[in-house]
C-alpha cells in the first residue's frame, strides 16, 4: 500500500477502518453509489446485498480511472437504519473483504432519514488516491 495509516500509538486499535490516511497522487472521487446494478435497477432489498452491489460499483468506477480498491483512502456510508447496519456487521465484513479486500480507509457512517431512491438502504461515497 502506498498510503500511510494515521493512528496515534496510545489509541485503541480500530476494527475494519482507519482513523486517518495520508496519501500523495492522483485523486479519484465517486458520487454516492447505491445498491442498484449498472442498469439502475435494484436486484434486492436486502441490506447486505445492496452494500455488496454498491461496493462493486465503487470498484467499477475506480477502475475507470485506473484505480484499485487498495487505493481507497476514504469511504462515507449513508444508511437508512443504523440498527440494520449493526445487526449485520459479520456479513458486511465478509462482503467488504470479498469486494474490497483488506484495505481499510478512513470511514464515516451516518444514518439518514431517507435516500433519493426509495428502495435504497445504503449510499457510499469513495475517495481514492493513485500513487
Amino acid at each position: 500500500m502506498t498510503h500511510e495509516v494515521l493512528h496515534p500509538k496510545s489509541w485503541k486499535a480500530t476494527p475494519g477502518y482507519s482513523n486517518g490516511i495520508a496519501a500523495t497522487g492522483r485523486m479519484v472521487f465517486t458520487g454516492g453509489l447505491i445498491g442498484w446494478n449498472d442498469q439502475q435497477e435494484f436486484e434486492t432489498d436486502d441490506f447486505v446485498g445492496q452494500v455488496e452491489t454498491a461496493l462493486k460499483s465503487i470498484v467499477a468506477v475506480l477502475a475507470e480511472a485506473g484505480a484499485r480498491p487498495e487505493h481507497l483512502v476514504r469511504l462515507t456510508w449513508y444508511v437508512t437504519d443504523k440498527k440494520e447496519y449493526l445487526a449485520n456487521l459479520k456479513d458486511l465484513g465478509r462482503v467488504y473483504k470479498a469486494v474490497i479486500g483488506r484495505t481499510y480507509p478512513a470511514m464515516a457512517l451516518v444514518q439518514v432519514v431517507a435516500l433519493v431512491e426509495d428502495r435504497a438502504k445504503v449510499e457510499i461515497e469513495a475517495t481514492a488516491v493513485i500513487p
